[in-house]
């Protein structure tokens, strides 16, 4: 891996469109730590349906956790989700979201936001996820880039089966760690 600044980027998007797994064979190809969706520890423990109340302590430890692999200055941070996804959902569920949250995105920088398309892999159940219907994933995927447009993040769309998200996100990374100081081209 080339020399340099460290490097922090994000997978989000809908439920079912490859997040964790990418981020997990991305973390092999590049060796680099990986910042899990803390919502589903939290739920795992919960033994019942996330309310209002939930979406702070969810979303100040997800920061914690952040912050957390960031210490250590590896060379590439991948972020299985972050903020973003516990604001949008918070909306999504509940129609309105702690503003603490998009501050504190707002601050903090980003060299990629890799936002994963609602189609090309079939929706999984798996006892969290709660749209199966694919409008539903296409809103949320909206209103994610949406709010990543108007706050000028580094926006890369990604979409198709799993192998093209994946050599897409590399082919992007790869470009990234060579580029010191310079974020991910932005596409549309």
């Amino acid at each position: 891996m080339a020399g340099g600044a460290m490097k922090v980027v994000v997978l989000t998007g809908p439920e079912s469109a490859g997040k964790s797994t990418l981020c997990a064979a991305l973390s092999r190809r590049f060796a680099a730590p990986v910042v899990p969706e803390y919502v589903r520890e939290y739920m795992d423990g919960l033994g019942r349906d996330t309310c209002l109340a939930d979406i702070t302590p969810i979303a100040q430890r997800q920061w914690q956790h952040e912050q957390a692999a960031r210490a250590p200055r590896p060379p590439l941070l991948l972020l299985d989700t972050h903020l973003l996804s516990n604001h949008q959902w918070s909306m999504a569920l509940f129609g309105q979201s702690p503003a603490w949250i998009t501050g504190r995105l707002t601050r903090q920088r980003y060299d990629a936001v890799f936002l994963l398309d609602p189609e090309g892999l079939p929706w999984q159940a798996d006892g969290l996820r709660c749209q199966p219907d694919v409008a539903q994933r296409r809103a949320f995927h909206a209103a994610l880039a949406q709010w990543l447009t108007t706050h000028r993040q580094p926006l890369v769309h990604v979409a198709g089966d799993w192998q093209q998200r994946y050599r897409q996100i590399e082919a992007a990374l790869i470009q990234l760690l060579a580029a010191p100081g310079r974020p991910a081209p932005s596409t549309r």
